[in-house]
């Protein structure tokens, strides 16, 4: 998130922390956090606060800790922790020995809970949850005090207690801040805290029957942890106040800050969790790392790289103000990763097979080709040559349109580093299709130039005969509309891509990528950047998922 600052300037979270160390708050200690919850897999929104929150650390030579903020044992699951995991690290950052767990401090919160209590700052509720919420108000219909705020210390303890030994049902009971019911901000209209919960929780078992609520476990996590500058989304902006009062009802000395600024939000996608597990429950989508999804670890098997992916992050900036970021952004920078590092190869999608009369029969004819056309240094592979060629379906017209510069009847065309082809005569099934070419090839031409001087307008990637097959899966953008969530009345699978997934069986593929390894990435000459799946490709059945074309289309479609 640092690499542009000498041309960009600070950002207002780094003018903030160079404010700090320079009047010696916090001693001058940086230390961040990231606290995923772990509820689902994280997507190329939480991509921009890992990257934001490592790099700050990483830039003042600070800290940064990676905390579970599991504290709500219903939705959370240990493949989740395990999941973020891999997908922290594979971006590139590394927490050391700072791995911890909102649970690891269940008992200093609860511990501080009843320190509220005995200041008169807490006290045990027995409404409902949806009384309490009718109780509360919003921001035109002002609080009313519960008929259990006035409780006495004793016995609050008393009932806070029992609820920690289980004793009560989920929703008997529920422990709320005393704060002010009277306050603007319906956030301060004495919030929640702990509620009953009888489910098991990965890691601590049926141990505890209560669980703090977000608000307060997350402060005080902060504050055990040493945390100086906590940084989160604007939507917490409005709980800013409350975070403040737990801190300092609670802490002495040095304390942590919370600081807000504008979450990532990408057309084309949804960003919310719980619509993310509906794609993924409801079928709509393989699973949570689908190429399709925008979740960290569907962009890793599609083919982005974490460089393409912190990239994004950096040039998405940071702010106080909402943005909408295009998709091409994202794709735009996994293009001009991939076009410095990417092998070149030759595939062909849907194949049309050439036969080559002039060429003799038998004979194979191994030609040099670059690896890459600007650097030498990536050298060079042999592609074998034969009479029997398979060309894109595409670059042959019987009947060519104007500006149409491939293979047509009677029209000359280059081979990708081997010779100037012809086609001569076109052969067709019982249904009218073509099937065949047949042409003639210069052999004056042997790697793509004419020693007469003569130019031709068209060059096509091909193969040869013996081609192995490969199974190719093009990729696109999951919702046919730029904001598939905006409409409330609207379900937003409604907008699903039908076309976001096409998977083609018979590709044609050189044969160097026969046995390519899994993970490893190509850019298909004139077709797109592609990956081996890490899944499915296997020796000598090798699956290809297309991580973005050579060019974005959707500008082209959207112009229309």
């Amino acid at each position: 998130m640092t690499t542009t600052n000498e041309t960009q300037g600070l950002n207002f979270l780094q003018e903030i922390i160079e404010e700090d160390r320079r009047t010696g708050k916090h001693a001058g200690r940086v230390h961040t956090r990231f606290p995923p919850e772990p509820n689902g897999y994280l997507h190329i929104g939480h991509a921009k606060s890992i990257c934001l929150n490592f790099g700050l650390a990483k830039q003042y030579e600070g800290l940064c800790n990676l905390r579970f903020d599991d504290t709500n044992p219903v939705t959370e699951d240990t493949d989740y922790v395990e999941a973020i995991q891999r997908d922290v690290k594979w971006l590139g950052f590394d927490w050391a020995d700072r791995k911890f767990y909102a649970s690891d401090y269940f008992p200093k919160l609860y511990d501080f809970a009843v320190q509220l209590i005995k200041q008169g700052k807490a006290y045990v509720c027995s409404l409902s949850p949806e009384e309490i919420r009718e109780y509360r108000g919003d921001f035109t219909t002002p609080g009313r005090d519960s008929p259990y705020r006035t409780r006495s210390v004793e016995e609050n303890l008393d009932l806070f207690s029992r609820m920690r030994g289980g004793e009560f049902p989920d929703g008997k009971h529920t422990l709320r801040a005393k704060i002010d019911m009277a306050s603007p901000n319906p956030v301060l209209r004495d919030p929640p805290i702990y509620r009953i919960r009888h489910a098991h929780h990965h890691r601590t078992g049926e141990a505890w029957p209560i669980y703090p609520l977000y608000d307060f476990a997350h402060c005080l996590s902060d504050a055990i942890e040493g945390i100086t500058h906590s940084v989160c989304t604007l939507e917490f902006e409005n709980r800013r106040v409350l975070y403040d009062w737990i801190v300092d009802s609670l802490i002495k000395g040095d304390r942590p800050y919370q600081y807000e600024f504008n979450r990532l939000n990408l057309n084309y996608t949804v960003m919310s969790k719980r619509k993310l597990l509906k794609l993924v429950t409801e079928k709509y989508v393989s699973g949570w790392d689908d190429p399709r999804m925008m979740t960290i670890s569907g962009l890793r098997r599609r083919g982005f790289t974490p460089a393409s992916i912190r990239d994004f992050a950096t040039r998405a900036g940071v702010s106080k103000t909402q943005q909408l970021i295009d998709m091409g952004v994202l794709e735009l920078c996994i293009r001009e990763d991939l076009n410095e590092t990417a092998p070149r190869a030759m595939a062909v999608l849907r194949p049309l097979k050439v036969v080559v009369e002039n060429y003799p029969e038998g004979q194979v004819e191994m030609l040099e080709v670059q690896n890459h056309p600007q650097k030498p240094e990536m050298g060079t592979r042999q592609v074998p040559f034969m009479r029997e060629l398979y060309i894109e379906a595409d670059d042959f017209m019987e009947v060519p349109a104007k500006g149409f510069f491939r293979l047509a009847p009677g029209k000359e065309v280059r081979l990708r580093s081997a010779y100037f082809i012809t086609c001569k005569e076109v052969i067709k099934d019982a249904d009218g299709k073509v099937v065949e070419l047949r042409c003639t090839y210069d052999p004056a031409t042997r790697g793509g130039d004419s020693p007469d001087g003569r130019k031709v307008k068209g060059t096509l990637h091909w193969v040869p005969g013996n081609a192995p097959t490969a199974e190719v899966r093009l990729y696109d953008r999951l919702f046919s509309v730029e904001s598939p969530d905006s409409d409330d009345a609207t379900d937003f699978t409604t907008f699903l891509n039908p076309n976001s997934l096409e998977v083609l069986r018979s590709a044609r593929v050189e044969p160097m990528l026969a046995d390519a390894a899994p993970e490893s990435r190509f850019q298909f000459e004139r077709l797109g950047y592609f990956f081996a799946d890490p899944k499915d490709s296997q020796p000598g059945k090798p699956v290809f998922n297309r991580t973005v074309s050579l060019k974005d289309s959707w500008v082209k479609e959207k112009g229309k």
